[in-house]
């Protein structure tokens, strides 16, 4: 995400390279370029426009400090103002009633039905909140088919009124359910167009007249650049939605709507969309992502995630089995999986400073662990447990089973000895002599 732009800017800066202070001339250069940078990652031009004159204005009022180089001053005042331009702070969700209700608007295929899904097992997961899904699309071929595939993944129940052709009864239904059945938030998914039409707008405008959702979120494809900014004027102007969601964030290198969209409607980002997996789902933080499009990473984010994968007991088991030099591939294979849990490789290498430029043109495929899962899966349960007793004809089997070849086979096993006498060393001996000194 947001690719192009980075590398654009960060060629911008550099006309500010090897300079000693600040000129109008420098700066005037600087911002002509980061104003085409802004402008080919697909941003509104007075969106542009105004960011440019904001940053020009406050640079050309501040004293320089002597420690700081003019390119270092211009970066962050450019960092700044995007966080400002993004929002600035994370929003919310307010939902106060009883069940909540969410209502989902937008246009056909930006991915309302999926992030529909995200968002149900978002909460249920994090917020502890028992969500029901309403098909509301009574349009779409198979959209409620997709609705209840999704809801099964999760763990959520759908509610659906497969011969109603109104929408607006069948939310007000989906509610009375929830009552009933003691779910505390209703998400509802209702139908898209291909393009803005009168009717598709009359007909959402009852949807939220009828139920007064707590919260209205217009999804948009980020991939369709300035058209998705003029849809949420439009939306906007109808519905006054409470906040903006960016769907398919992973696909777009551009990423002009996310920097345009806040500034046209005045209305926040609440969220972004990273990949397909339930999973991939990320409250917007417009200083984490002005970070990330500024090429500094965001670890906070990295760390998050980590968090929310981290099991207490599982970890203190995993010490114990390092420390006596047990580790063996069934922790392996937990250690990958929960990994995986965690998001889109890519998406996460990106997140760690510096390493994402470096591997920018390198594709990490999400498919990276397939070959070793697959050669694990291929060991018996002893020869998982016991590594050491994997000989020639027990690696050549392996081999064959896991459609690999002999070579890739003693690779990992030699990798593997490598990290479980290392994370030996680490855990346990250091432990000890810790210890020992302690005791002294």
């Amino acid at each position: 995400m947001f690719e192009n732009l980075t590398d654009r800017l960060e060629r911008s800066f550099k006309v500010l390279k090897g300079e000693g202070k600040i000129t109008d001339i420098n700066v005037a250069e600087t911002l002509k370029e980061v104003r085409r940078s802004l402008l080919d990652a697909d941003v509104n031009y007075k969106v542009a426009k105004s960011f440019t004159d904001t940053v020009k204005e406050k640079a050309m009022g501040m004293n320089v400090l002597t420690s700081v180089k003019p390119g270092q001053l211009m970066v962050k005042l450019v960092h700044d103002e995007l966080a400002r331009l993004m929002g600035g702070e994370a929003s919310e969700l307010v939902l106060t009633g009883r069940p909540a209700v969410i209502l989902m608007s937008g246009l056909q295929g930006s991915g309302k039905t999926t992030f529909s899904a995200k968002l149900a097992n978002w909460q249920k997961q994090k917020k502890n909140r028992r969500p029901l899904l309403a098909a509301c699309d009574v349009y779409r071929p198979a959209a409620v088919d997709q609705l209840k595939v999704l809801g099964e993944q999760i763990g959520v129940p759908v509610y659906c009124e497969p011969d109603s052709k109104d929408p607006v009864n069948i939310a007000l239904n989906a509610i009375k359910e929830a009552k009933a059945k003691g779910n505390d938030l209703v998400i509802i998914d209702t139908a898209g167009r291909l393009a803005v039409d009168e009717e598709m707008m009359n007909e959402i405008s009852a949807i939220k007249n009828a139920i007064s959702p707590d919260e209205t979120l217009f999804v948009v494809d980020s991939m369709t650049g300035q058209d998705a900014v003029n849809t949420a004027r439009e939306f906007n102007e109808r519905l006054d939605f409470n906040g903006v969601v960016l769907t398919k964030l992973d696909g777009d290198t551009r990423g002009g709507a996310a920097l345009s969209i806040r500034t046209v409607v005045d209305k926040p980002i609440k969220f972004i969309g990273t990949g397909e997996k339930m999973e991939a789902l990320d409250v917007f933080h417009p200083m984490r992502m002005a970070d990330r499009i500024l090429g500094m990473g965001d670890i906070v984010s990295l760390v998050e995630r980590a968090q929310e994968q981290y099991d207490e007991k599982a970890a203190r088991r995993l010490q114990k089995k390092i420390a006596k030099n047990q580790f063996d591939f069934n922790d392996f294979l937990a250690q990958i999986a929960q990994i995986k849990k965690m998001g889109n490789i890519k998406d996460l290498v990106s997140m760690i400073p510096g390493v994402g430029k470096a591997l920018k043109n390198i594709d990490i495929d999400d498919n990276a662990f397939k070959s070793i899962e697959a050669m694990i899966y291929s060991m018996t349960p002893q020869e998982r447990s016991n590594p050491d007793m994997i000989n020639g004809s027990r690696r050549r089997r392996i081999a064959a089973g896991s459609g690999t070849d002999l070579q890739e086979v003693n690779r990992l096993l030699k990798q593997f000895e490598q990290t479980r006498k290392m994370m030996h060393q680490m855990t346990g001996g250091r432990m000890q002599q810790m210890m020992a000194r302690m005791k002294k």
